[in-house]
């Protein structure tokens, strides 16, 4: 994980960089979280965020010490969240563009990119912005916003897990796994399970 991407707008006088992530849009059950981080320019990456890699990469424990040192680190953290009542709504995607737009509008100061991983750019956000297919894999900021953002939504479904222990929220954090769709069969939807998501839409009929 390198900082090509970030040297480039460095290179041509962005004193920052901003980037932002989603984790959450495939689950069933709870919301959809964003982060954003920014880097100033003349940002070296130090050795206690040398394992920033894309969350999905990084094993649980090793993304909590990340998460600690990026948000100690970093200066500007912001987080964003749409829970299933907006997703069910408005749709994931547009949910999805809500949590980062509030993600980046938590900074402390308005950054002059956002790189935006995916295919798309956040339609409600007046910012320059540039979106990178498969950012979090290769874009250092990008990686670090993926970490913030699956720690985040990891411990909030840990608290749901606690609520409604009968779905085992803790091991599958949502996600449409055997053991959650037998769960939904059983015990039916709970109150944050996305009603506008097949599996959960065909049990409540």
């Amino acid at each position: 994980m390198d900082l090509k991407t970030e040297q480039k707008y460095f290179s041509h006088n962005y004193e920052n960089v901003a980037a932002v992530d989603e984790v959450g849009r495939g689950p069933l059950a709870g919301p959809v979280v964003a982060a954003c981080v920014v880097l100033q320019s003349g940002f070296v990456i130090p050795r206690e965020l040398e394992g920033v890699k894309d969350s999905k990469k990084v094993s649980e424990k090793k993304r909590e010490e990340l998460y600690e040192n990026i948000t100690s680190l970093l200066p500007d953290v912001g987080v964003g969240i749409c829970n299933h009542r907006i997703i069910d709504r408005v749709n994931i995607l547009q949910a999805t563009f809500l949590a980062m737009e509030k993600a980046v509008n938590e900074l402390k100061n308005k950054p002059k990119i956002v790189l935006v991983d995916g295919k798309f750019t956040i339609p409600i956000l007046s910012i320059q912005q540039k979106a990178i297919i498969k950012g979090d894999s290769f874009v250092f900021s990008i990686a670090a916003a993926s970490i913030v953002a699956k720690v985040v939504r990891d411990r909030l479904m840990r608290k749901v897990h606690n609520k409604y222990p009968e779905y085992g929220f803790k091991k599958h954090k949502g996600y449409g796994t055997k053991i959650h769709l037998e769960a939904l069969k059983k015990f039916g939807p709970c109150p944050i399970h996305r009603k506008s998501f097949s599996p959960v839409k065909v049990l409540l009929g």
